[in-house]
């Protein structure tokens, strides 16, 4: 595989130079607005929570990460945009059985594989609707599912969870309109997507922080007495 390989997949895009995408470029700087943001609420809440603190360097990376990708746009930066972003969907969903449901570690394992099974089944199918943006809908039936539970329960998650689902919706919109009005629109719309991705995990890393450890721990100790 030529990792060099140029890779041009957005609307703004119109030559291999490095700067040929300058919006898709300059917008990731919303994730590390995101991160300062989250990491001043963490630092308020008394800067003791590690899991919370890995998602928001987690968003730091990918805003990295995706710089990396719309400047240097190969096969090698095209990974170092999509790991990081794989890896916050699937530690947040972990976390989420963990923090805001009181599962086990072998359950959240359980739950974990059963995520990553859907979200691989459940692409083919959705590709139709969604195009290139397919794998990212596991995420947004995931934020609706936790949101939608959660708000059943009465947990004070629950909101912030459905208020992110909405963002990201918005912002899969933006993504996959990028393409089909490139021919109207020269610039595209994929900034957007950043910027609302930038956003949603912003929501999405507050949640988790005010639910805290000790909330999982007390939703545990619940849980284990009602049994």
């Amino acid at each position: 595989m030529n990792w060099t390989e140029p890779i041009d997949i957005y609307c703004e895009r119109t030559d291999p130079s490095f700067w040929a995408e300058p919006l898709n470029a300059v917008s990731n700087i919303a994730f590390l607005i995101a991160a300062l943001w989250a990491f001043r609420r963490w630092r308020h809440a008394g800067g003791e929570d590690g899991p919370a603190l890995f998602l928001i360097v987690l968003v730091a990376i990918i805003g990295i990460g995706s710089f990396l990708f719309h400047t240097f746009a190969n096969r090698w930066s095209v990974m170092a945009d999509v790991v990081p972003i794989s890896v916050f969907i699937y530690v947040y969903f972990g976390l989420a059985l963990r923090r805001f449901f009181g599962l086990s570690w072998p359950w959240t394992g359980v739950g974990l594989i059963g995520f990553a099974a859907f979200s691989f089944g459940v692409e083919p199918v959705l590709r139709p609707l969604f195009g290139s943006s397919a794998g990212y809908a596991p995420a947004l039936l995931a934020m609706l599912g936790v949101g939608l539970l959660l708000r059943r329960e009465g947990h004070p998650a629950g909101g912030g969870i459905l208020a992110a689902a909405g963002v990201f919706a918005l912002s899969l919109s933006l993504r996959m309109t990028d393409l089909p009005i490139c021919g109207a629109l020269p610039i595209g719309t994929h900034y957007f997507w950043h910027v609302f991705n930038a956003v949603t995990l912003a929501i999405l890393v507050a949640a988790a922080i005010r639910a805290g450890p000790r909330s999982q721990r007390a939703r545990s100790e619940t849980l284990h007495r009602s049994e």
